[in-house]
């Protein structure tokens, strides 16, 4: 089975859809991943593995850090997570797996999705120096809504 990247939806696979797209790629559906992948299905903003523990502890008092670590990376390597690394910053995670665009603070760290797409031809066909581009990640920097109005500077 197939996941297709252009649906940006954030409801998510039903468990059948997991558990197939989990097969596909060698993994099998756990509790802990069907927790995991239902809490990045509800949040908007791009949490950190420690975000997302803390907040399936929450249901799964048992759940380690290490297993949701390990979670996530299966749920990006079966394609149905997208991994974001900064730097020396913890990795930022997205259940959404097409191209899109995002808003990233620079003050809190926060990440949220940017519903502004580059039109294919613009970015695939360009002449970038020999280099072939087979896909974009468009980010733009800047302060937060909360974060400005606390008056944090760049």
């Amino acid at each position: 089975m197939r996941i297709s990247r252009d649906n940006p939806s954030r409801n998510g696979l039903g468990d059948e859809q997991l558990r197939e797209a989990l097969d596909a790629h060698g993994f099998r559906l756990t509790p802990q991943r069907r927790a995991v992948y239902a809490y990045l299905s509800c949040v908007h903003d791009h949490p950190t593995a420690e975000s997302v523990f803390v907040a399936v502890r929450k249901i799964d008092s048992r759940i380690s850090l290490a297993t949701v670590y390990n979670t996530l990376e299966s749920l990006v390597e079966a394609e149905l997570a997208s991994k974001y690394e900064y730097g020396d910053r913890s990795a930022r995670y997205d259940i959404r797996t097409d191209e899109h665009s995002h808003l990233r603070c620079v003050s809190c760290n926060r990440i949220s999705d940017l519903e502004l797409r580059l039109p294919p031809k613009a970015w695939r066909s360009a002449p970038v120096g020999g280099f072939k581009v087979s896909r974009y990640r468009l980010e733009l920097l800047g302060l937060c809504r909360r974060c400005n109005r606390a008056g944090r500077r760049i």
